[in-house]
């Protein structure tokens, strides 16, 4: 690939614009489940301003492990392995967010960083197995390894933007970050199918169907209305009571 950009001259032709178009928003789409990854590991610190140094530099690495992947992934997509190595990442990501301590305020699992150099590196790593899905896709589409890179470069900082809203999402909405999870588990389970069978991985429209139901199951409740009225209800007049037996006692 690297071959390319030497002998590419970059021609351009009415289809150029349309192809970048189909990548942008390629990114955007296969970015989704990417983001809430992230933005629940950034969100394992504690302080705001560590989430935002998190994100910031371990998407400055992750930007430049997914163009090194872009650059030889004519090479590396020769090897099984990777995607093997990139597809258990992902399922233990997954099994350490579900067996995690669940947090008593917001009743779900949290992945917890007491350092700010703990999350960037599964920053990332966790960019970098998203994208081996993401760039095989983008290669069988465009065929110019610049339309790539940028293509890739743009979906770097969509996925900044849309990690910083899902770390506010997060604490919103009650099963958004679980539902953010089982879409990473899903991933995981794709690259584990490509490496045992290619003949067998499920086609594009289903993950993204599939991811979309997730996102909605996500985004059902918000975190105040997590509340039972009743059980307010129980509560209040059983305090009501003891009151009143309290007043009646000391008359």
């Amino acid at each position: 690939m690297l071959d390319q950009i030497v002998d590419s001259s970059l021609t351009f032709s009415l289809k150029t614009p349309l192809i970048f178009l189909v990548l942008v928003v390629l990114e955007a789409v296969l970015s989704a489940d990417n983001a809430i990854a992230l933005a629940a590991i950034a969100q394992g610190l504690h302080d705001k301003k560590l989430q935002q140094y998190a994100l910031n530099l371990g998407l400055v690495v992750a930007y430049i492990l997914r163009m090194t992947l872009i650059l030889t992934a004519t090479w590396i997509i020769k090897f099984w392995q990777f995607e093997l190595l990139g597809a258990l990442y992902l399922l233990w990501l997954v099994f350490n967010y579900f067996t995690s301590q669940e947090d008593k305020e917001h009743h779900h699992h949290s992945l917890q960083f007491q350092s700010l150099w703990q999350a960037i590196p599964l920053i990332a790593v966790t960019d970098l197995a998203f994208s081996l899905d993401s760039v095989t896709t983008a290669i069988a589409i465009a065929d110019d390894l610049w339309l790539i890179l940028l293509g890739g470069t743009v979906g770097v900082i969509t996925l900044r933007f849309l990690a910083e809203l899902f770390i506010r999402w997060l604490e919103e909405y009650t099963h958004l970050e679980d539902a953010g999870f089982i879409t990473v588990g899903l991933v995981g389970v794709r690259l584990l199918i490509r490496v045992i069978n290619p003949n067998l991985v499920p086609p594009e429209w289903l993950m993204i169907s599939a991811i979309a139901l997730l996102f909605m199951w996500g985004f059902s409740q918000r975190a105040s209305d997590g509340i039972n009225p009743q059980e307010v209800t129980v509560e209040d007049l059983e305090m009501t009571e003891r009151e009143e037996r309290e007043k009646i006692s000391s008359s």
